[in-house]
C-alpha cells in the first residue's frame, strides 16, 4: 500500500510499472497500447487537454488495477476532464459524514459507512453507502475542483502507441500527480477537517 498522507492524494509507481511490465519496459505503456484508439483523433495526436484526460484515465483505477498512479482511497474518483470552456480540471469526489456538517439532517437518516472490508485503523477509509433498512439515507459528497494550468499540459507528438507516446503520457501524468498533491490535497484536507 502506498504511503499516503495529508499532502499526498496520488502517487506514481514507476517501480511497479517496470517490474510488472509484460513488454519488459512499461506496464502503463502496455495499457496505452490496449487503449490505442483513445490516444488519437482520426490518426492525429490529441489536443493537450484531451491527452491529459485520456492518459490519466488509463493510468488510474478502474482501467489499471493497481494503477500506474495510485489514488488515496478516500478521494475516489480523482479525475481529469475538460470543463465547459475547454479548460483542464482536476477533480476529486469526497464523501462527507454527517458529524462533519454544520447542519445535520433531521430524523437521523443513515450516513456513509466505512467499507467493512477495509482496515479499522486506516487513516484514509473508503466510505460506502449503508444497507437500507426501514430508515432513509442522506449521503453527502463534495466535488473539489482545481484548474490545471496550461503549462503542465503537453502536446503529444505521437498518435500511436510506442516509447514516445508512453514517455509523453508518463510526463503529463507525473505533472498532474504533483499538481493534485500541491493544489487539491489542501482543499480536500480542509474539507475533511484534517482527516476522518
Amino acid at each position: 500500500m502506498p504511503d499516503f498522507d495529508r499532502f499526498t492524494l496520488a502517487i506514481v509507481d514507476d517501480i511497479r510499472d517496470r517490474e510488472q511490465a509484460s513488454d519488459g519496459r512499461s506496464r502503463f505503456g502496455a495499457y496505452i497500447a490496449q487503449h490505442a484508439d483513445d490516444f488519437h483523433d482520426n490518426g492525429e495526436p490529441l489536443r493537450p487537454v484531451e491527452f491529459a484526460a485520456v492518459a490519466w484515465s488509463v493510468a488510474t483505477f478502474p482501467v489499471m488495477s493497481p494503477g500506474y498512479v495510485n489514488v488515496r482511497p478516500d478521494v475516489q474518483p480523482l479525475t481529469v476532464h475538460r470543463d465547459y470552456d475547454g479548460r483542464a480540471v482536476l477533480g476529486a469526489k469526497v464523501g462527507l459524514r454527517h458529524h462533519g456538517l454544520a447542519h445535520r439532517p433531521t430524523g437521523r437518516p443513515l450516513d456513509w459507512e466505512r467499507d467493512p472490508w477495509g482496515r479499522h485503523d486506516d487513516p484514509w477509509p473508503v466510505l460506502v453507502g449503508p444497507e437500507l433498512t426501514d430508515r432513509p439515507a442522506v449521503l453527502v459528497a463534495a466535488t473539489v475542483l482545481v484548474p490545471i494550468p496550461d503549462g503542465i499540459l503537453l502536446q503529444p507528438t505521437a498518435a500511436r502507441p510506442g516509447r514516445t507516446l508512453t514517455r509523453e503520457a508518463k510526463t503529463v501524468v507525473a505533472a498532474l500527480t504533483a499538481h493534485a498533491n500541491t493544489h487539491l490535497a489542501p482543499l480536500v484536507n480542509d474539507l475533511l477537517g484534517g482527516g476522518r
